[in-house]
Order: C-alpha cells, then sequence, then structure tokens
C-alpha cells in the first residue's frame, strides 16, 4: 500500500503543478455560488429546489465528469508517451501497484473537490432558504429539506405474466394462426394482452372504489406519532389539460382509526402531495388508501407511480452525504474507464474512446426505445424485426443495456430535489455495482492491458 499511496502522492502532486486542481475547484465554486445568485428563484420551495439542487448538483456532475476523463486518461497516457512511466517502472514497484495508485490519486481528487462543491451547495441551500416566504419555507423543510423513505403497494408483475400468458393460451387455441405471424407481430399481440390485463389493476371506473394496501415494512416501528405523506398521479382518456377530476380519499381502517377527505379535484398527468395524519396503520404496519371515483370519467392510477406512501427516514445533512458519495462512485468509474483507455491507447484516442462509451451509457434510453419497437429505424412496426440491422443491432443493444443497466441504481439528484432518502443499502448496492464490478472490470483489463504494452517503445514528444 506505500507504492500505491506514493503513485496517489505523486498523481496530487501533478493535478497542483498543472494547476488542474485549483482551476476545477474555481471552476465548481464558481457554478455552484454564482448560477443561483445570476438565476433567480420563482419564490416557491420547487423554483428554489430546482435552482439550487438540481442545476448545481447537475453542473458539479458534468464538470467532474470531464474533468475526471480528461485527467485519467492524460495521467497515464502523457507519463507513456513523454517516457516519464520508464523512471517510474524501473523501480520495485509493480505495474498494477502504478495503475491503482493513479487511480486512487483521482479518485480522492475527486472527492476533494466534491466535498468543496458539497459544502458551497448546502451553504448557499441553508442561507437562500432564509428568503423564502414564510409558508414556502415550511413546504420546504417538510417536502425537500428531509430524507423520506417510499413504500408502495405489492409488486403485480407475477399475477399480470400469469394471467396474460393463460389469455395467451385461450386465443391460441382459438385461433391458431397467431403461431404463423412473426415473431414481432406475436410480440405486439403479447404487449397487446398484457397491457389489458394490466388495466385491470390501474383503472377505477365511475362511482367505483379502488382500494390500496401499502405495507411499511420495518418503517412502522420508527415513524409513530409522525406525518406521512401521499403522492399520486392519475391519467384519463382526455388529454385536455385544463379539466380537473373530483375525488374522495379514506386513509386508515374503515372500522377503527381512519381519516377522510372532502371531495377535491385535482389535474391529471401531475403528481400531487398531500399530508395525512400519523398512526393510520394498523399493527402490521399495513396502510389502508381507498379512492372513491365520482367523475363520469375512468381514472388510471399507474402501477409503478400512482401511488406512494412517503415517511421520515433520515435528515437531510446525512441524506445530502450520502447522494454526494452515490456521485463520487460516478467518478471512481469514469477514472477506471479513463485509465483502463490510457493504459493501451494514446492520449487523443483514448479520450474519444472514453467520451464514446460515456455516449453510450447516456443514450440508454434510446437504446430501450429501440429494443422495445424491435427496429433500429423509423420504418412501420411491420418491418420491426425483418432488416438485417435489426436482426444484427437489437441483440447487441440489449447486451449494451444488460451492462449499463448496472449503472442505472439510483439519482441523488432526483432523490434530493424531491426529498427522497438515499439509503444505506443504495449506496452500497451501488458502490457494488459501479465500483467494485464494472470499475473492477476495467481495472482488470486496465492492468492486463498495461502489461502488455511495451513501454521501451513509446516516443518521446519533440
Amino acid at each position: 500500500m506505500q507504492r500505491i499511496f506514493a503513485i496517489c502522492w505523486l498523481t496530487w502532486k501533478a493535478a497542483l503543478r498543472f494547476k488542474l486542481f485549483l482551476v476545477i475547484a474555481a471552476l465548481l465554486i464558481l457554478a455552484v455560488v454564482g448560477l443561483p445568485l445570476v438565476i433567480k428563484d420563482d419564490g416557491t420551495a420547487q423554483g428554489f429546489t430546482q435552482i439550487i439542487l438540481t442545476y448545481t448538483l447537475s453542473v458539479t456532475t458534468g464538470l467532474l465528469g470531464l474533468s475526471t476523463l480528461w485527467l485519467a486518461c492524460g495521467t497515464l497516457a502523457r507519463d507513456i508517451e513523454e517516457c516519464q512511466i520508464q523512471v517510474v517502472a524501473t523501480k520495485p514497484i509493480a505495474r498494477w501497484q502504478i495503475w491503482l495508485g493513479k487511480w486512487l490519486g483521482i479518485v480522492t481528487l475527486n472527492a476533494a473537490l466534491l466535498a468543496i462543491a458539497g459544502g458551497c451547495i448546502y451553504g448557499m441551500l441553508q442561507w437562500r432558504a432564509t428568503k423564502l416566504p414564510a409558508d414556502e419555507q415550511a413546504r420546504l423543510r417538510n417536502e425537500i429539506l428531509v430524507a423520506r423513505g417510499s413504500a408502495k403497494e405489492k409488486d403485480y408483475s407475477a399475477e399480470i405474466d400469469s394471467q396474460t400468458k393463460q389469455i395467451l393460451a385461450e386465443r391460441l387455441k382459438e385461433n391458431p394462426g397467431i403461431t404463423n405471424l412473426s415473431e414481432a407481430d406475436q410480440f405486439q399481440v403479447l404487449k397487446q394482452i398484457q397491457e389489458q390485463v394490466k388495466a385491470a389493476y390501474q383503472l377505477v371506473p365511475p362511482a367505483y372504489t379502488r382500494e390500496w394496501k401499502i405495507d411499511l415494512g420495518i418503517a412502522k416501528n420508527f415513524i409513530h406519532d409522525k406525518p406521512l405523506q401521499l403522492r399520486i398521479k392519475f391519467n384519463t382518456a382526455n388529454k385536455y389539460s385544463g379539466t380537473t377530476y373530483a375525488g374522495m380519499w379514506q386513509i386508515g381502517d374503515p372500522n377503527g382509526n381512519y381519516w377522510r377527505t372532502n371531495f377535491e379535484s385535482l389535474p391529471q398527468d401531475t403528481f400531487h402531495e398531500f399530508q395525512i395524519p400519523a398512526n393510520l396503520f394498523d399493527k402490521d404496519g399495513v396502510l389502508t388508501i381507498s379512492f372513491l371515483n365520482p367523475n363520469d370519467t375512468t381514472l388510471l392510477f399507474p402501477l409503478d407511480e400512482g401511488m406512494e406512501v412517503l415517511y421520515p427516514e433520515s435528515n437531510f445533512a446525512i441524506n445530502f452525504a450520502r447522494g454526494l458519495a452515490v456521485i463520487l462512485c460516478w467518478m471512481a468509474l469514469l477514472a477506471a474507464l479513463g485509465l483502463a483507455a490510457a493504459s493501451y491507447l494514446h492520449f487523443p484516442v483514448a479520450s474519444f474512446f472514453s467520451l464514446a462509451m460515456l455516449m453510450v451509457v447516456l443514450s440508454s434510453g434510446t437504446l430501450a426505445e429501440a429494443i422495445d419497437t424491435g427496429s433500429v429505424g423509423a420504418g412501420t412496426e411491420d418491418a420491426a424485426g425483418h432488416s438485417p440491422f435489426d436482426v444484427v443491432l437489437i441483440p447487441a443493444f440489449k447486451a449494451v443495456l444488460a451492462v449499463t443497466s448496472l449503472t442505472q441504481t439510483v439519482s441523488p439528484i432526483d432523490a434530493l430535489s424531491s426529498g427522497r432518502a438515499i439509503t444505506w443499502a443504495q449506496l452500497g448496492i451501488t458502490f457494488g455495482q459501479i465500483v467494485l464490478l464494472l470499475g473492477g472490470i476495467f481495472a482488470i483489463v486496465g492492468i492486463i492491458l498495461f502489461y502488455r504494452r511495451e513501454l521501451a517503445t513509446a516516443q518521446g514528444t519533440s
């Protein structure tokens, strides 16, 4: 470890000598302090959060990400190209120790920069919060500057898949011609059946009551006497944005302790949060929620985001620190990616390759859309899966998406700006998947390439 720490310190000295650390720190401070001062919020807690948290954390992540890739590619590739690595390699130090020392140096540089940026953001957040109106300050403290856990209804995926397969089997008996359809067409038939089955779990027809059973789990042991929040979202077939829909909510045991609202009129396709009294769940920690639809229109509550119970999990400072730790995990992966590329490629090519890999990860939504439609082109659905490009690229997209999905664990920016808790379990999963698994793969590949590279053939720059 002494040799690894020595290389780590040399990486720090190089960053300080070339003023990289000071320049990035100045840019981060300018961004996280100057941006909220230049861009004024609208005086609401939501607008305040958008400026202070969302924008500043996004800028911080972007600046650190680009500087990490540039430094990771440059620190090793330049040492090789300028024949400086030979001086280190001739000493009693293994190449894997050189590689890990540089990676550790970049990660600790990022940790220091992230601590500076995080301290500025947190200070700006607390100072600017005092400038809001009293009611918005209360909303900010209750809904955003908190760490709220989330509880949802049980996952019905298994039941939906089982019923979908059962209905498909019945249709095949009634219409054997379905088996003669192409694979893409059969996939579309399966999706249509699945959506019909899913509708039974999501729709609330007029004059009907829908009931949700939310199991709070172990959270029931530490949320006694604490108010909860209900977060809902619904859609209708009517896409006119000016229409609102009434509804009555009842939370708690109908035969015991419960709380009921009046008929409230709310717009569709929008998240709504309202506070509910404490201690409405039963002894098993199950919270019963009922909704009566008095409208003449069917309402649809999506299974993934239609109904959610939020409860206090920890304080904002701890949650903010865990969010910064998630960002640091991302930077550690980028450092491993850049060093792996520089272990074999020259600096310009390594930088281009690293940025290309980053673009692939950021384009995962486009890849997923292509997989869902079964085609990479803009052709008709009937042609999906028939072109040579689809035959080759769709399986490749699935493989790439399976790998990139490991990087999509928890979004610290979204969680912090909405007052969601980033749990220690989520942080542990993020560290395991991003740093240990993916970062470890890049490290192994990079170290092997570094060992196979002939350093004596490197040409110095003139």
